[in-house]
């Protein structure tokens, strides 16, 4: 058995905060959001929107100066999600608009779910929290794409292209942050095209990082800020397909290609006629060492279910991410501090029951910006000055839905598909009341895998692909000669080596022999090494993928 957490490096908490004064050269900025995803990019605007309607009626707030820090090239080339988006945050963020306005595309009005074996597809009947009438699918590229031309209508500063590297602080107050370096050359020295850091000093910094963002991690960490349960995460991998055979239906499956000790389901969204999007989630609580998430998606699309509509037609984009999984009881404690607030995927906004996210999101960067805006009126960012937002988070939607459906997947943490099938039945029908208390996890890390031999899989490289091929559809633009922004624990021994080459969709990690090899220009940030191996950290700004529809 190996217990991943033994061979995990320690988060370096002493590299993300820097207990040091700002550059004499520093950005001045009033907030700065890290992270342009749609939590970032809806806290923009609706902070901008509060501080312009202060204006026009002469409360005196004044200018206010807010940035957005992005750490790909453009705008959304980072963000992938299924997805089919419940548009109430897009409403309550322009009231004035109507859903046809919106980067939507094609509304839902049909859905099915499938019980999978290995060769047939049984349908069932659609759970509650699954149902998804009056929801759009959609691209969350074009929608961050879009919320970035409305955050630059209003001034909003955008930054594209610059990690936040660290956080700088003075005493327990965040300062603002410094972004990471570009051009160094491998061995960490700077090349021919060096640029240093930029440090961007804020009166409030807005942690938007999404999934196991670095400096969300070390805030918390450093503050001893805990949760009821760890964190718990899936990795989802993804595929674009122009097809000959139009899909009618937003479909979602169970079962195979699965073992049924692991947590996950597939899905197949049209975004065209001739335009879906397939795409696998699995848990990281998974019990078999040899699991391999990019692997069981290429065997998913030789099922009866899903062959007729992709044979023949051509897969164009690649890509995958983490997911915040744990729900209610994975909240941290306290989502705000001394000059700086969380929210999104750093805080682990995520219904696993619905299978949404971006709503919630959106939800809490507008939340955010209205305590952020009340706390800038009253000249006071200290915590207890942005401690309204943890209330209107509470009182709000995201955790009213969190909490009706807070065991539900911590049901299969413990008891595997089909005893977590049968208690996430009843927390359905009692909403949430069954079981009475609160179900334990273990970080990802602390669960034990079973090692053995593993079935080989070769890609046919028409309907199946090898990783290299995937990354290369995700566009990856990091250089070849990049410092490894990898942190790899001591003396990883074979066995460890192999389960993070088959837990890395993208084939960073290798087997070699009695250790490891690693690759860290294929990395395409999707997180899954920081939750089970070596750390993630950030990397000179337009590295990873290059996502353009996803």
């Amino acid at each position: 058995m190996i217990v991943p957490a033994r061979y995990q490096p320690a988060l370096p908490v002493e590299r993300f905060i820097r207990a040091e004064p700002p550059d004499k050269e520093a950005v001045p900025m009033d907030v700065v959001f890290v992270g342009g995803g749609p939590a970032g990019l809806a806290g923009a605007i609706e902070l901008a929107r509060l501080v312009k309607k202060d204006e026009e009626s002469g409360g005196g707030l004044g200018a206010v100066e807010i940035a957005v820090l992005e750490k790909a090239e453009t705008l959304g080339a980072h963000c992938l999600s299924g997805a089919v988006v419940n548009p109430v945050a897009l409403r309550a963020l322009f009231p004035e608009l109507k859903d046809d306005d919106f980067p939507l595309r094609a509304r839902v009005t049909s859905e099915r779910v499938y019980f999978l074996t290995g060769s047939q597809g049984l349908r069932i009947p659609t759970p509650p929290t699954m149902k998804n009438h009056g929801f759009y699918v959609a691209s969350l590229c074009e929608i961050v794409r879009w919320l970035g031309e409305k955050a630059e209508q209003l001034g909003v500063n955008m930054f594209a292209g610059y990690p936040a590297d660290a956080l700088l602080v003075e005493g327990n107050r965040v300062l603002g942050v410094r972004t990471a370096p570009s051009g160094l050359k491998r061995d960490g020295q700077p090349g021919p095209g060096y640029s240093p850091p930029t440090d961007i000093t804020a009166r409030v910094t807005v942690l938007a990082e999404g999934t196991r963002g670095a400096l969300t991690q070390a805030w918390l960490q450093w503050e001893q800020v805990g949760s009821a349960n760890p964190q718990i995460f899936a990795l989802g991998v993804k595929e674009l397909w122009e097809t000959k055979k139009p899909l009618d239906a937003v479909v979602h499956t169970l079962g195979w290609p699965l073992p049924s000790d692991a947590f996950g389901g597939s899905f197949m969204y049209p975004l065209e006629p001739n335009l879906v999007a397939l795409g696998l989630v699995v848990g990281l609580d998974y019990r078999d060492a040899s699991l391999d998430v990019h692997v069981l998606l290429q065997r998913l699309k030789t099922h009866p279910l899903f062959r007729p509509y992709l044979e023949g037609g051509e897969m164009v984009e690649w890509g995958a991410k983490t997911i915040p999984e744990g729900g209610f009881y994975s909240l941290p404690a306290q989502r705000h501090g001394n000059g700086v607030v969380l929210v999104g995927d750093a805080a682990g906004y995520v219904e696993v029951a619905s299978l949404k996210g971006i709503h919630y999101a959106m939800q809490s960067g507008m939340l955010a910006a209205r305590a952020i805006f009340a706390a800038l009126k009253r000249g006071d960012v200290s915590a207890a000055a942005l401690a309204p937002y943890d209330r209107l988070i509470d009182d709000s939607f995201i955790v009213k839905d969190l909490r009706a459906r807070r065991n539900m997947r911590l049901a299969f943490h413990k008891g595997g598909l089909y005893a977590g099938g049968v208690q996430a039945a009843l927390m359905t029908l009692t909403g949430g009341a069954f079981p009475g208390g609160r179900i334990k996890a273990l970080r990802d890390t602390e669960v034990p895998r079973r090692t053995g031999a593993h079935e080989t899989f070769t890609p046919d490289r028409k309907l199946t692909f090898p990783k290299l091929d995937a990354v290369f559809k995700a566009g990856n633009a990091t250089r070849d000669d990049i410092p490894s922004h990898l942190i790899v624990g001591p003396d990883v021994p074979g066995e460890v080596a192999e389960l993070y080459e088959h837990m890395c969709p993208a084939a960073v990690y290798e087997r070699r022999g009695d250790g490891l090899g690693v690759n860290p220009p294929n990395c395409v940030d999707c997180k899954a090494t920081d939750v089970l191996g070596p750390r993630w950290t950030p990397r000179e700004g337009g590295s990873g993928p290059r996502y353009r529809r996803m």
